[in-house]
């Protein structure tokens, strides 16, 4: 999973204030960069694999109601 850097240094600026606020130490960015590419190798693949799923249930969903919420009645005559 590939982070544009604003986002990369977004999430680290997070990551370093979440630190500090919750354990009263400062993380270095040395250590910041470490973990985030921790949580990107370990949680990444399975939160992707999970979000493509929950789409794809979605778009099922959608399309089984396609059919109940515009199908037109024929005429048999």
């Amino acid at each position: 999973m590939n982070l544009t850097e604003e986002r990369r240094l977004a999430i680290l600026s997070e990551l370093t204030r979440y630190y500090s606020d919750e354990f009263e130490e400062k993380l270095s960015a040395f250590r910041a960069e470490g973990l985030l590419d921790f949580f990107q190798r370990k949680l990444g693949p399975a939160t992707y694999n999970q979000a493509i799923q929950d789409a794809r249930g979605f778009m099922l969903n959608k399309l089984d109601d396609l059919d109940a919420e515009f199908h037109e009645p024929e005429d048999s005559n």
